[in-house]
């Protein structure tokens, strides 16, 4: 019989917390199967997240420890990522093709919203999700430009009634900036641009999506109104800077989501750090800490504290977002972690519903 227990392999599993979870994988919910032959433990995790750049080295780490109890001659550790459909709001129906959608808001503009919203869609699409990013900013959509889509791209009709989101970067993107002309500005009431948005999102034909990321205009309108009582948002992402002008829009931001039930995932903040390219010098151009104070007030996670920076600037401008045009780089990194977490967050909205492990012990 063998001497090894499933209480030792839990026992050892509890001792690491997933980053982004900030849970250890059996309190998460995440242990799917433990199997001990002998002195041979093969152990299988399902993270409900994508995670396709941190799963590798999460198992390396736990097959490492449950190699290390007495009695196990060879450990075996799978990590797999199973993103599932999560609750919206009750009473609003779910989207065709799309598991979670994601809003990215700001209640003021000019704080990097639509950078964020890019390279979150691109971060969690290089974690191994299938992603779609919806310009909802119907007065101002840059999201054509950050793909690097050519002016005067049109998404192709199907069946007469629904868009054909265009690809770029393994994202499919869908914007208004693709049925209008570029040089002509949309002058529209707020029931128009309403109705518009909603046409955007349900006439477009997403293909099997695990996340749909929509790029908010700024503010608390009738916009951001119309997709709390008819999309099924998972969750909300605040964008802010460290300017006190800025946190007074960002809080209005974070009470409108609350308020029409839509869980706060985290708030992004940036220009929190100016270092000069020339000497070095660090400094606080818009304030120092206002994110993390921010975060701190309303008991949410501060997802990502980046720079003012003129390549995140170029790169976005140049059609090819931080997080592809440097993938290796500090900046591209932090988007990468503050995607996992947004996942994470959407995974844990409903933990109590995860299955319970299935355990299998033999005789060697």
């Amino acid at each position: 019989m063998s001497s090894l227990s499933r209480a030792q392999v839990e026992a050892t599993l509890r001792q690491f917390t997933d980053p982004h979870l900030d849970q250890d994988p059996v309190s998460a919910g995440c242990l799917r199967e433990v199997d001990i032959q002998g002195g041979n433990v093969r152990v299988r995790l399902e993270l409900g997240y994508a995670a396709g750049l941190f799963k590798a080295g999460w198992a390396q780490m736990l097959k490492m420890a449950l190699e290390n109890l007495d009695g196990v001659d060879r450990a075996e550790v799978q990590v797999d990522c199973v993103i599932e459909a999560h609750k919206a709001q009750e009473q609003v129906p779910a989207l065709a093709n799309v598991k979670n959608i994601i809003a990215v808001a700001s209640g003021k503009g000019g704080v990097g919203k639509s950078t964020t919203a890019a390279n979150l869609a691109l971060a969690l699409a290089r974690e191994g999700a299938r992603v779609g990013i919806l310009d909802a900013d119907i007065y101002g959509p840059s999201q054509g430009i950050m793909f690097g889509i050519p002016e005067g791209t049109r998404p192709k009709v199907r069946d007469q009634k629904f868009f054909i989101p265009l690809e770029a970067h393994g994202v499919q993107v869908m914007s208004m900036a693709f049925l209008t002309d570029d040089n002509t500005p949309v002058v529209w009431r707020g029931p128009m641009v309403s109705g518009a948005l909603i046409q955007l999102i349900t006439q477009t034909a997403w293909e099997d999506l695990d996340y749909l990321v929509v790029d908010m205009p700024p503010g608390t309108g009738d916009i951001q109104l119309t997709l709390a009582q008819k999309v099924p948002v998972a969750g909300a992402v605040i964008v802010t800077t460290p300017q006190d002008l800025a946190l007074l829009d960002a809080r209005k931001g974070v009470e409108m989501f609350r308020k029409v039930n839509i869980p706060v995932l985290g708030v992004v903040e940036n220009m929190a750090v100016h270092i000069c390219s020339n000497c070095g010098h660090a400094e606080h151009l818009f304030g120092e800490g206002g994110g993390e104070k921010l975060a701190a007030q309303y008991g949410v996670e501060l997802l990502a504290s980046l720079p003012l920076s003129m390549a995140i600037r170029m790169q976005s401008d140049g059609g090819k977002p931080t997080t592809i045009a440097d993938p290796e780089s500090q900046i591209a990194m932090i988007y990468q972690q503050a995607a996992r977490c947004v996942g994470a967050r959407i995974a844990l909205s409903d933990q109590a519903a995860t299955a319970m492990p299935n355990i299998t012990i033999s005789d060697d």
